[in-house]
């Protein structure tokens, strides 16, 4: 199943399994990309720096290039071969039914709780919000510094299920990744403008992570309150001076659905984006 398909690939519990981790030698594969993590921002790909990476994309002709072999790279399909490249690394956003249906039902055991690695390398700040699962747990296990020092670090599925509740109740943007494909290991608590995965597109339009398979609506209940204005970590929800109500810009939405839990009057809901004609097909 693709992304932006409708077939939410991500339920597929194939894509978790220990087989596909023996078959491409994941252990030390992911062991050498992350105990190097933070030298992925900095080394060259492709003969291309990341360095100064908007001012490269500006160029009218080198921007193209820069933006086509990054996505590229990304939606790779081909099996991991480099620990060094960007290859096979793309997501989606999911709102928190997913996310709960991925937890209970697909991801492959032991999993965990770690710091997020972008917060840490981005502002050195350590937060236990990204879920981890099958071997990129015992990946983990031996990288201490992303290991929570205060919260549990092992957790059970309803535990796993308790966090991301929490973490999606505070407005962080729920995010599933393949790392590298076709192994899913990640699933994120994203917070903008820190997340490594949301900031390409977000600020440049580098196809590095799809929108979900949803986008919010706004039903007969909103009072015009304005908080789900607030909430929307893409400033996708506005207010409607003409009718005194909010709506949605359906083009900027991502549907990770947190603007849910700013509504006192539970007017906000999700909507299957194929179904919806303006958005149909487009991820």
């Amino acid at each position: 199943m693709k992304h932006g398909a409708g077939g939410k690939w991500y339920l597929n519990a194939r894509h978790y399994s220990e087989e596909i981790a023996r078959k491409h030698n994941l252990r030390e594969f992911l062991l050498e990309q992350y105990k190097n993590f933070e030298q992925l921002p900095v080394r060259r790909v492709a003969g291309i720096s990341p360095v100064g990476l908007g001012y490269k994309l500006r160029i009218p002709l080198i921007g193209r290039i820069v933006k086509a072999t990054a996505e590229r790279l990304l939606a790779s399909r081909r099996p991991p071969s480099n620990p060094f490249k960007p290859e096979g690394h793309i997501g989606q956003v999911v709102p928190l039914e997913d996310a709960i249906a991925i937890l209970e039902t697909c991801a492959a055991e032991p999993i965990i709780q770690k710091n997020c690695m972008c917060r840490y390398m981005s502002r050195g700040v350590k937060e236990a919000c990204c879920i981890n699962f099958g071997v990129m747990s015992e990946i983990i296990d031996r990288l201490p510094r992303f290991i929570p020092e205060k919260e549990k670090y092992h957790l059970s599925r309803a535990e796993a299920v308790a966090r991301f509740r929490e973490f999606n109740r505070r407005g962080y943007i729920g995010t599933i990744w393949f790392g590298p494909y076709p192994y899913i290991n990640n699933l994120c608590s994203c917070a903008s403008p820190e997340c490594a995965g949301l900031r390409p597109r977000v600020d440049y339009g580098i196809m590095s992570i799809y929108k979900a398979e949803y986008a919010a609506g706004v039903g007969a209940g909103c009072t015009g309150c304005r908080a789900c204005v607030s909430a929307c970590p893409f400033g996708a929800v506005e207010f409607d001076e003409s009718t005194g109500r909010a709506r949605v810009r359906a083009e900027d939405c991502f549907g990770c659905g947190v603007c849910r839990h700013a509504c006192p009057s539970n007017a906000l809901h999700l909507e299957p984006r194929d179904q919806l004609p303006a958005l149909a097909g487009r991820y």
